[in-house]
């Protein structure tokens, strides 16, 4: 596919091109670290969950886990911004769930370019007391359980990396740093 995520020629101080997604289950960091890595990049970072519509918020806040049918326009939108955030800025980071396979395949094909994925991953409870301390998120913790029935980890043949979040938020950063400029 068109814009492969690569590393700048020789010489000039490393970029990261390409699509990059930070995903995961609520509560795992994923906005965090995509913050970062879009700082660290100079690039723009778009916040998958800006890209609710009011309908999927509302259902959520009321503790109704998403269908695909809700999904499929969200993740549109979120692969299509992050798609045109890369050909305008050649690179772009995003933080989305990308829970399956399919919803990540979606992505891609939404970008209309390969997505490399950083997937944060942890323990129930390391997961459900950090949801327990964001007041106002409309995301709330009876919600953990069927994000983590749903997840399909990156499986080998797909542009991904996965982190423990029990790691420090700068090992995190330096790590996916690492990944990303790795020829």
């Amino acid at each position: 596919m068109a814009n492969e995520p690569s590393i700048s020629p020789s010489g000039d101080p490393p970029v990261v091109t390409g699509a990059v997604l930070v995903m995961g289950v609520s509560g795992c960091g994923k906005s965090t670290l995509g913050r970062d890595l879009a700082a660290r990049l100079d690039c723009p970072f778009l916040e998958g969950d800006t890209f609710h519509p009011a309908a999927n918020i509302a259902k959520m806040a009321h503790g109704i886990p998403l269908t695909d049918a809700d999904r499929w326009p969200w993740l549109d939108s979120v692969g299509a911004a992050l798609g045109a955030a890369v050909r305008e800025r050649g690179r772009g980071v995003g933080a989305c769930s990308a829970l399956t396979r399919a919803y990540r395949d979606r992505l891609i094909r939404a970008a209309g370019m390969s997505i490399r994925f950083v997937h944060l991953t942890g323990s129930r409870e390391l997961l459900a007391s950090r949801m327990a301390v964001r007041p106002g998120h409309f995301m709330p913790p009876s919600l953990l359980d069927s994000q983590l029935a749903t997840l399909e980890p990156p499986q080998g043949d797909e542009a991904a990396m996965t982190l423990d979040i029990a790691l420090s938020r700068s090992d995190l950063l330096e790590r996916a740093l690492a990944w990303l400029l790795a020829p």
